[in-house]
């Protein structure tokens, strides 16, 4: 709670009097299904106990009750203001700004009657590595003006609206599983989600096991133009195959019919394809705590992206490999998140934490020159209402 208070400190302080309300939503981590969700597949991602922030207060002083007023703590406490009146323009500066805009302005299109409003946000979900504090933000802020406004906004259609802002406003292409597990994550739960139908099941974390999220600090330079190359491909193979998207595809007619895409883009198809099923029966796994037929599919959907899908790097290898070869069967490993750097996940027994801990603060920087940052997370509840 001391993030909160934090911020509840940050807005009394800057607008002189106590924020009425108090929200927080959770970054994530995707323990495997990488780059399926646009391609309507299947996603394991959990919620973790990294959060952004937000406490607000409704302004009703005469003639201001359509105006926002934000204070952004995590950026040298820059601030921004802005009516609510649609279409929003975007902010000529800040790129933080254009989240807090983004949102409000989809909210609107869908005919929401938003409220004027005075903000002060923070996070220390890690930013950049994939760990998805934007979503974070955008599901944080969707709750927000929603509950300041007085209207229902189900978790499912907050998530929605946080990934409209995101590829129209702000411009980024993603897909849904990252707003979406940060409006319906579950404490001690990861959650299958099927990218189509947005359905998702609970799945028990076992509580033996630690989620662990090392980031390599190799920055993501290429993610969002590769990104955007892979998601194209993709939709390539799906036109050939006469599909809607490739989680129509199965095995048997990916096989018999590859010959007939350009080979990298066969590649690529092949990744998201066997990705898919790996999920699907690594949720199977996670569930009966089978932790050794976990730790291969682990391995596999590595060498996926490695080979097939290649949007993995040396530093992330070598990550991979290290731990890999150290915990052996007894847990599992894999880079997460778009490529090009950022983090890995490794699911680890909770007794060789410390272990990991020591191997990679020794073995990684003799091997790369880096440091990494290291976490270790829990599955954690979804975007709320702080009522405390």
């Amino acid at each position: 709670m001391e993030l909160v208070q934090q911020v509840q400190q940050a807005f009394a302080e800057h607008y002189q009097q106590q924020g009425e309300f108090t929200f927080r939503a959770p970054g994530r981590v995707n323990l495997i299904g990488e780059h399926t969700d646009y391609n309507d597949g299947f996603v394991l991602p959990c919620a973790i106990n990294y959060d952004t922030v937000v406490v607000a207060r409704r302004r009703d002083d005469a003639g201001n009750d359509k105006r926002v007023r934000v204070l952004a703590l995590d950026y040298q406490q820059q601030v921004d203001e802005f009516e609510l009146t649609f279409p929003l323009a975007k902010h000529p500066q800040y790129q933080w700004a254009n989240y807090v805009r983004g949102v409000a302005n989809s909210l609107m299109q869908k005919g929401f009657n938003l409220v004027g409003c005075d903000l002060a946000i923070s996070g220390n979900v890690p930013q950049g590595v994939g760990l998805s504090s934007s979503a974070s933000l955008e599901v944080a802020l969707g709750l927000t003006y929603s509950t300041l406004a007085g209207v229902e906004l189900s978790s499912r259609d907050n998530a929605l609206n946080g990934q409209h802002a995101e590829n129209n406003f702000v411009g980024c292409n993603c897909g849904i599983m990252d707003q979406l597990i940060s409006a319906q994550g579950k404490v001690a739960h990861a959650l299958l989600i099927d990218c189509r139908s947005l359905d998702s099941t609970p799945v028990s974390v076992p509580t033996d096991m630690a989620v662990m999220i090392i980031n390599s600090n190799v920055k993501r330079g290429l993610v969002d133009s590769e990104y955007n190359t892979r998601r194209r491909q993709c939709e390539e193979a799906a036109t050939i195959f006469g599909v809607k998207a490739l989680r129509d595809v199965s095995w048997t007619t990916f096989a018999a019919k590859q010959g007939e895409l350009d080979p990298l883009v066969a590649k690529r198809a092949r990744h998201v394809i066997t990705e898919n099923g790996r999920t699907e029966l690594a949720a199977k796994a996670l569930a009966a705590h089978d932790i050794k037929l976990l730790s291969r599919l682990m391995a596999e959907s590595h060498l996926s992206m490695k080979h097939d899908f290649e949007i993995t790097v040396p530093a992330i290898d070598a990550l991979v490999e290290m731990i890999g070869n150290t915990l052996g069967d007894t847990g599992g490993v894999r880079m997460t998140g778009g490529g090009f750097g950022g983090c890995v996940v490794a699911l680890v027994p909770q007794g060789r934490v410390d272990e990991i801990r020591a191997l990679v603060e020794r073995q990684y920087p003799l091997q790369t020159g880096l440091n990494a940052g290291i976490f270790v997370c829990t599955a954690s509840q979804g975007a709320e209402q702080i009522l405390a």
